[in-house]
């Protein structure tokens, strides 16, 4: 409704209320014109039943009016909503972490995949760069880049430069070990993923957003908490209506957590109108964008707006075109795509009662690991159809084998596997979601604790406190209804130690007499790049020995164990 319209429904009704209840025979001015079909003259019967009337009137004129402003009010908290960082993260961009939080180990979940479930080093998975700094080379001129951009007629502006031919260059040509698993994958994903592009009315390419957040993952888990194929914070999925509980995370189902992704990515592009700004907001949020926007006095295309964004989210864009663009020019390359265990065809079955994974192997003859790697949602290999209707997916050879057990799959060893102290301890376990949580003016540990279904002590415990003390400003780590890492704890226990304490205190992970080596960190130094010069070392084993986090400064000195 525009505001003209709506200001002749609020005058109309503004006449409606100052109409004066006469009791006696008189006048009604009527200045509007509006009740020019009532008499002058009425009876107190008369004058009561018009009244009645009018006050209908009124409020239905009232309730439209109301709708309208509704409407109104949810288009624009839209927006706000988009732009918010949100609470639980609202220090950080869209992936969880703050800017100057990104190191190469934690920019991209590329560097901890899994593929089909099966855990490969980082190694072998994609060599570290320095984007910023090296320029690759290749045989393939620009001139053939460009053409081949253009013949791909993307509906979405794929722009091309030095820092997009960088990018183009490493998943053609770079990553000769990983990208053919990738595309192995894409073969059973890509299909799906269209279908529900086009489902939202949406561009197609977004799809190539899956391999630069997780590498076609289903099960990827950065180390901010973002979860699934796409990366998911929890407030984003949750205002998305992915559910996530003790029992589903379905930030894991890759089908309906796309859905999720072309929802947001609708808004996004509804706030910023330019396709290559609502994929950067994909990445570190529609906040830093805006901020980005504004810095740059108001400009709204990528590339003028590129030196405001957060050092992680300027490659985003360009690694997106260099995605896309080797999805569809492999073959040019040589690359031939790794055959994957997933099946070609998969039926869907509607679950209303629980049931575990376990009885449909028993009985039904799948396979339980074919299971998990079809319904990765299910945190406990249990599908609580009680709660609400759950979609199961399994292959298509056993889907006669499904119905015909059907009837007695429900009752199969029930007590076993649904024994009310294993369901009593899941939900009490909570999501067990990890938060980064910024203390705001008039926050108590009390009240966190309620907010996020834990207790004090366990707040205390994570963070190291010695009090109840708590300041403005001040980050703490919180485990959402109480369901921390078992190392959580340790971690926590060693925060504020510095480097150079004894192996003893470092983490409950190592025992107190693992040998170590001590390295000074030089300028440049990650530790993911450290790690690396240590065989079977990593990042986590590091800042797990040493109770550190990710970040760490040139002259620092760090243990390295011997493992």
């Amino acid at each position: 409704m525009t505001n003209k319209i709506l200001r002749r429904y609020l005058t109309a009704a503004v006449s409606l209320l100052f109409i004066p209840v006469i009791c006696n025979a008189g006048t009604v001015s009527d200045s509007t014109g509006i009740f020019k079909r009532f008499k002058t003259t009425r009876t107190k019967t008369a004058l009561i039943k018009e009244n009645r009337e009018l006050t209908r009137l009124v409020d239905s004129l009232t309730a439209e009016i109301d709708r309208f402003r509704g409407e109104l009010d949810q288009r624009d908290s839209l927006t706000a909503e988009i732009l918010e960082i949100y609470e639980e993260n609202e220090d950080k961009c869209g992936t969880g972490l703050s800017p100057d939080e990104y190191t190469p180990e934690v920019t991209d979940s590329l560097l901890n995949i899994w593929y089909l479930h099966k855990k490969v080093s980082s190694e072998d998975f994609i060599p570290e760069y320095d984007l910023d700094s090296i320029r690759f080379e290749s045989n393939v001129p620009d001139s053939i880049y460009i053409q081949r951009l253009k013949d791909m007629n993307s509906f979405i502006n794929l722009p091309y430069n030095s820092v997009v031919r960088n990018y183009i260059i490493l998943y053609s040509e770079k990553m000769d070990k990983t990208m053919p698993e990738m595309l192995g994958l894409c073969s059973y994903y890509m299909p799906i993923f269209e279908e529900i592009f086009n489902e939202h009315d949406m561009p197609e390419e977004l799809k190539a957003l899956a391999i630069i957040e997780s590498a076609m993952n289903p099960t990827a888990v950065s180390r901010a908490g973002a979860k699934g194929m796409w990366q998911f914070m929890y407030s984003t999925a949750k205002l998305y209506g992915l559910t996530i509980n003790s029992f589903v995370d379905e930030r894991l189902d890759p089908v309906k957590s796309a859905h999720a992704v072309a929802a947001y990515l609708e808004d996004a592009y509804n706030i910023f109108g330019d396709w290559n700004l609502a994929i950067a907001s994909y990445n570190c949020g529609a906040g830093n964008v805006n901020k980005a926007i504004r810095r740059s006095g108001g400009k709204r295309a990528f590339w003028d707006i590129y030196p405001y964004l957060p050092r992680e989210t300027r490659g985003y864009v360009p690694a997106f075109v260099g995605a896309l663009y080797t999805m569809t020019y492999y073959k040019e390359h040589g690359i031939v795509p790794q055959p994957v265990a997933l099946p070609a065809v998969t039926d869907t079955f509607k679950i209303h009662k629980m049931l575990h994974f376990k009885q449909i192997s028993e009985l039904a003859g799948v396979p339980l690991q074919t299971l998990k790697d079809l319904n990765p949602q299910y945190r406990h290999e249990i599908v609580p159809g009680n709660e609400k209707e759950y979609i199961l997916r399994i292959p298509y050879q056993y889907s006669n084998a499904f119905i015909d057990h059907e009837d007695s799959l429900y009752a199969y060893k029930a007590d076993e596997f649904f024994n009310p102290v294993v369901i009593k301890k899941i939900k009490d376990g909570g999501d067990g979601e990890r938060i980064v949580y910024r203390v705001k003016g008039g926050d108590v540990l009390g009240k966190l604790a309620i907010r996020y279904r834990c207790s004090v002590s366990q707040i205390k415990r994570w963070n190291n406190l010695r009090s109840d003390n708590i300041r403005v400003g001040q980050r703490l780590v919180i485990y959402r209804g109480g369901a921390a890492p078992a190392s959580a704890a340790a971690k926590s226990s060693t925060s504020g130690k510095a480097s150079g304490s004894s192996a003893k205190t470092s983490s409950k992970n190592f025992p107190a007499d693992t040998e170590y080596t001590v390295y000074t960190v030089k300028s440049g130094d990650s530790l993911y790049l450290i790690a690396k010069k240590y065989p079977g070392v990593s990042a986590q084993n590091i800042m797990d020995f040493n109770g550190i986090s990710s970040k760490i400064k040139p002259g620092m000195k760090i243990r390295i164990p011997k493992l």
